[in-house]
């Protein structure tokens, strides 16, 4: 079916952003109830059971676990971890789409860092879509109007932790598989989830206010039965968003992969549409045509290389 590794790359890299948006739907959807450790913890274990004894069998088997960089797999996973968190808090008070947007700055650092860290090429024209989509987020965050606010900072933060785990990925992939790069990821949200919630579970630092805040210093709450269905769906689109992705870097050049992260962007806002029945704004609208428009370009100029 697919004709050259690239292909089969960027076949991964679209269905990985359609399980990250189904998981981010799913964390957002849980924000005003539910402590952001709580649901980091309970997702991963549900992507780490998947992951293990499901993905696990079918591709290699339990000797996929073991690797001799347990130290890159450790910070490859922080950064994910720091990116993962940072931008869920942004969700439980911004629009979906609007978070979304900011954090495709992602993908133009991904770009960045593999000619920096790895040594590839970006041309002349690429840099100037990247300084496109830029633009975008610039106009999408509105720094000095009323419209700024602090928490618009966040999804810059993830994206800076989201391209440096990448890149990682880029230099790992040539020894390490997909599925122990994902088993590796899931294993370390847990540790950190989990020692973030001995420290905050208690709730005694939640100010109340339902903002970003309250989100990562609520209280543990059993979750209700009909939200159970709603974690299994995060659990199920990090994990398998997690495997494709990985895949996706290790088969393609990153300045490939990422423009392709793009398309979570209409699909951000058909579910902000859908779920919450968030409508971007005017020069969010405007925004969000620079940095797709940018990713296309890039992509088109790929193709072109190629």
């Amino acid at each position: 079916m697919f004709r050259s590794a690239s292909a089969l790359g960027m076949a991964c890299a679209l269905g990985a952003t359609l399980g990250f948006t189904l998981n981010d739907t799913a964390v957002k959807f849980l924000s005003g109830s539910y402590a952001l450790h709580q649901v980091v913890l309970t997702r991963a274990l549900i992507a780490l059971a998947v992951t293990s004894l499901v993905l696990m069998p079918f591709l290699g088997g339990w000797a996929q676990m073991r690797t001799r960089r347990l130290g890159s797999h450790v910070m490859r996973g922080g950064l994910l971890v720091m990116a993962n968190m940072t931008f869920f808090l942004s969700l439980s008070v911004m629009p979906l789409a609007d978070a979304t947007a900011i954090f495709f700055i992602s993908p133009l650092l991904v770009a960045v860092f593999s000619v920096v860290f790895l040594g590839e090429y970006v041309g002349p024209r690429r840099w100037g879509a990247i300084g496109v989509g830029l633009l975008g987020v610039v106009i999408m965050i509105r720094p000095g109007t009323d419209a700024f606010a602090p928490v618009a900072l966040l999804p810059v933060l993830a994206a800076a932790g989201y391209a440096g785990m990448h890149t990682m990925t880029r230099r790992m992939g040539v020894t390490e598989s997909a599925v122990t790069m994902a088993f590796y990821i899931q294993l370390t949200f847990v540790a950190a989830s989990a020692a973030i919630g001995l420290g905050l579970g208690h709730g005694r630092f939640d100010p109340g206010d339902g903002g970003a805040l309250s989100f990562l210093t609520r209280a543990w709450a059993w979750p209700d039965p009909g939200d159970w269905g709603v974690f299994l769906l995060a659990g199920l689109g990090s994990s398998i968003g997690g495997l494709l992705i990985a895949q996706a870097y290790r088969l393609c050049e990153a300045a490939l992969v990422a423009p392709l992260e793009y398309a979570a962007m209409p699909l951000a806002i058909l579910m902000g549409v859908m779920v919450f029945g968030d409508w971007p704004d005017a020069l969010a609208w405007v925004g969000m045509a620079l940095i797709i428009g940018a990713g296309l370009y890039m992509v088109w100029r790929e193709s072109r290389a190629g």
